[in-house]
């Protein structure tokens, strides 16, 4: 008797309690902000994708190592009539200005991918605020166009990150598909890779200087318009106001 009063307990307070966590997190996922429920506290989310009812995406490209392939993407781009998104690094920005400047005058947009390609989370707020309005100013210098999206390096974020970006005015920007590239797949499973795993509203990792990225690229991009998929940079992707964030990084639109 005394046993199955207390499994009726347990059972009762593990109800409640699972109740508790269901209404908490719902209110928190309505603030409105970047934050979403972390245990105690509110955490900050980068953005990895955007939910629409459109067919759309945006492809990125991280710029830290090198120019090989970078003549032929861009080819690729303008022969498909695609504009995507650029993160640069600012060592990078330095000693290849010609390159930030053929990219942005092909109409591609450009981010920041900070200044030291360093883990941000590892900084405190200065360090952070140098990292990233070095590197802006850097780019902005060269192209004369507002920098207005970062990418933490190695995906490495904190809410002090985000929150400095924020007052910074850079939205911070994840994805939702990695291809993988930097693991020098081949052009085949960087292609099934892709295009197997995007929805309305992805942001797709590449890097510039992947080896078999440029190779892969034509045929991307060619499987996701027979999709009925449209291209646009992650500018002119995400929302710039009156949105939620999911848990797993999804920026939607307030109804």
């Amino acid at each position: 008797m005394y046993f199955a009063i207390w499994s009726r307990k347990k059972l009762l307070s593990g109800i409640a309690l699972s109740l508790a966590i269901v209404f908490a997190s719902l209110a928190l996922y309505k603030t409105g902000a970047s934050a979403v429920f972390g245990g105690s506290n509110l955490r900050q989310l980068p953005i990895y994708s955007v939910q629409t009812d459109e067919k759309k995406l945006s492809i990125s490209f991280d710029c830290a190592w090198g120019t090989d392939y970078t003549d032929k993407l861009l080819e690729i781009m303008e022969a498909e009539q695609v504009r995507c998104t650029f993160f640069m690094v600012e060592f990078w920005t330095e000693k290849y200005p010609d390159y930030v400047k053929k990219i942005s005058d092909a109409g591609h947009e450009i981010g920041t991918h900070s200044a030291t390609h360093p883990y941000m989370s590892k900084l405190d707020k200065s360090a952070i605020g140098k990292e990233l309005i070095s590197s802006v100013n850097a780019i902005e210098k060269i192209t004369g166009k507002k920098v207005e999206v970062f990418r933490p390096p190695y995906g490495d974020y904190n809410d002090l990150l985000i929150e400095t970006a924020k007052s910074l005015n850079l939205y911070t920007i994840q994805w939702d598909v990695d291809s993988l590239d930097w693991k020098n797949l081949s052009a085949i499973e960087i292609t099934r890779r892709v295009t197997s795993k995007v929805k309305n509203g992805s942001i797709v990792l590449f890097h510039n200087q992947g080896l078999h990225t440029a190779e892969a690229l034509p045929q991307i991009i060619k499987d996701l318009k027979n999709k009925g998929f449209s291209f646009v940079p992650i500018g002119e992707l995400i929302y710039r106001d009156n949105y939620k964030m999911a848990v797993d990084g999804t920026q939607i639109r307030n109804s």
